[in-house]
């Protein structure tokens, strides 16, 4: 048994609910916004825009790891929980919360197992930190990429 790990990102998206969910529940695109995703793809496709399970890629740093993620709660505009099932042991969710009619908070949590050893080295200050900070500039691009959308869809 390893060690889990925890790490939270938050971001205001200034874009209505519909058009955050819409894009974040675009899983083939998500390599889009997330550097360490090298592809997502749909193994089970049950609805039209978010399947249930879905294999996915990391490569960061010259590490390529690969695994399964289902999608075990599911609230339309509300809340995504996934956890892996096969590969690298991860969960998460994505909480969305309108704050007004163009404005969505939008919540990640990833959390990953690893050995013992190596979880002791992500626990020290530069590792953690530099995972946290790199989910933080990933939910930062999806903001921009959001909103980019959302003001081009306004203008035409």
């Amino acid at each position: 048994m390893g060690t889990w790990l925890n790490h939270d990102v938050v971001t205001t998206v200034n874009a209505p609910l519909q058009n955050v969910w819409d894009t974040w529940s675009d899983l083939d695109s998500m390599p889009l916004w997330m550097s360490w995703i090298e592809s997502v793809k749909t193994i089970d496709q049950k609805t039209s825009t978010l399947p249930d399970l879905t294999e996915w890629t990391l490569a960061a740093n010259g590490f390529k790891f690969r695994w399964k993620a289902q999608i075990t709660e599911r609230i339309d505009l509300e809340k995504l929980k996934w956890e892996s099932v096969g590969g690298l042991p991860t969960r998460g969710s994505v909480l969305f919360q309108k704050n007004h009619e163009k404005s969505t908070l939008v919540t990640l949590s990833i959390t990953y197992e690893l050995p013992k050893m190596i979880a002791r080295l992500m626990e020290e200050n530069i590792l953690g930190k530099m995972v946290t900070n790199e989910l933080q500039a990933n939910i930062d691009r999806f903001k921009g990429l959001v909103e980019n959308n959302y003001c081009s869809e306004k203008a035409n």
